[in-house]
C-alpha cells in the first residue's frame, strides 16, 4: 500500500474508534430505554451498525498490521511502471491520453485515476518501461497503448 492509503486508513480507523463507536454506543443506550428490545427497530439498527463498526475496525487493523508500505518517491525512477507508479498512456488507436496511478486494492478508485495493482490494465503494465508498447485484454476487447511516461510521485 502507498503511504496515502496507508494515512486514509489510519485516518478511517481513528475516526470509527473514536467517534463513531462511541456514537453507536450511546444510540444502543437510548434505544434501551425505549422499551421492549424484541420489537425495538433503533435498537436492532444500532447493534447491527455496532457489528458493522468493529468489523471494519478488525479489518482495518489487520491490513494497516500486515501492509508493506511503499515510499514511492523514494524510489530511483528508471522509467520502470512499478506498485505506486503513475503512468500517462496514450491509446494507439484513439490517441486518447489516460494517467493512472497503480495503488492497492483498498485504495484504488477510478474517479480520482487510482487503479488496483490487481486490475486487469495494472498487471498489464507492471514491470514494463516507458516508451514501450502494451496490448491490454479489456471486456471490449484487445486495446493498444504507448507508454508516455511513468512518474514516481506521491
Amino acid at each position: 500500500m502507498t503511504n496515502k492509503g496507508a494515512e486514509l486508513l489510519a485516518d478511517e480507523l481513528h475516526n470509527l474508534k473514536r467517534v463513531e463507536r462511541i456514537k453507536v454506543i450511546k444510540d444502543i443506550a437510548e434505544a434501551r430505554g425505549h422499551g421492549d428490545l424484541k420489537e425495538n427497530a433503533e435498537y436492532h439498527a444500532a447493534r447491527e451498525r455496532q457489528g458493522f463498526i468493529e468489523g471494519r475496525i478488525n479489518d482495518i487493523e489487520n491490513k494497516l498490521s500486515n501492509a508493506n508500505i511503499i515510499e514511492i518517491d523514494k524510489i530511483k525512477n528508471e522509467g520502470k511502471i512499478i506498485f505506486g507508479s503513475t503512468v500517462v498512456l496514450i491509446n494507439i488507436e484513439t490517441k486518447k491520453v489516460l494517467s493512472y496511478q497503480i495503488v492497492g486494492e483498498d485504495e484504488s478508485d477510478i474517479k480520482n485515476k487510482k487503479i488496483s495493482y490487481s486490475s486487469p490494465i495494472a498487471r498489464a503494465l507492471i514491470g514494463n518501461y516507458e516508451n514501450e508498447i502494451i496490448e491490454v485484454t479489456t471486456p471490449r476487447g484487445l486495446v493498444t497503448y504507448k507508454v508516455k511516461s511513468v512518474k514516481y510521485v506521491i
